[in-house]
């Protein structure tokens, strides 16, 4: 037992030494651009973590939900009720592109959520504005990708994270990020039978 127990605390010194020589050599600190995509459910939902802990750390944040519509969620809730003085929470979307069946209207609505998201950017207290479904918006084309990836380029304050959700990012988008992380699917209820539910869903 001894000799196991050696082994393991000189193999976890080992790791510790290791560990702290890296992390000696990360002292950078910078606004990120965060994606978050894929088929698996958790991508606003890993956002929205991260907007609470900036809320947690007094840090002002912003939210502008790009899709979704009226329909009442526990995160718009929880903020708005609570939290509304350090997180402006914007819903400017009016539903999914199968549920509006308005091309013109989902554009004008995409644009207009694209320009409060510009406006909150730009505005250095924000350290973290959310653009919730925002991919959706890109992959059908409701907004210029072009134009966003420049944009955040160009003028994104040095400090200000930015956090875009959403199936399908552009290859493009993907290839500005600092962080991306790909939500992969394993298993869904859905497949089952089982309806979305408040607590898990929204």
């Amino acid at each position: 037992m001894n000799d196991d127990t050696d082994r393991h605390n000189a193999k976890m010194a080992k790791k510790k030494a290791a560990r702290d020589k890296i992390m000696a050599g990360k002292t950078e600190e910078r606004g990120l651009i965060i994606v978050h995509t894929g088929k698996g459910k958790g991508k606003s939902s890993a956002a929205f973590g991260m907007i609470f802990r900036c809320i947690a750390h007094g840090m002002p944040c912003a939210v502008v939900q790009f899709i979704k519509g009226g329909m009442e969620t526990g995160e718009r809730s929880l903020i708005q009720t609570h939290f509304a003085d350090a997180c402006p929470f914007y819903t400017m979307g009016e539903g999914f592109t199968w549920e509006t069946q308005d091309r013109s209207r989902d554009i004008e609505m995409a644009c207009a959520a694209w320009e409060k998201a510009k406006e909150l950017i730009r505005d250095a207290r924000n350290r973290m504005v959310l653009l919730d479904e925002i991919n959706i918006a890109l992959r059908y084309d409701y907004i210029d990708i072009a134009e966003v990836i420049a944009f955040l380029r160009e003028e994104k304050p040095p400090m200000t994270h930015v956090v875009l959700t959403g199936r399908n990012a552009k290859e493009a988008l993907i290839e500005i990020a600092d962080l991306a992380t790909e939500m992969e699917l394993l298993k869904h209820p859905f497949r089952s039978g089982v309806k979305a539910q408040a607590g898990v869903e929204f």
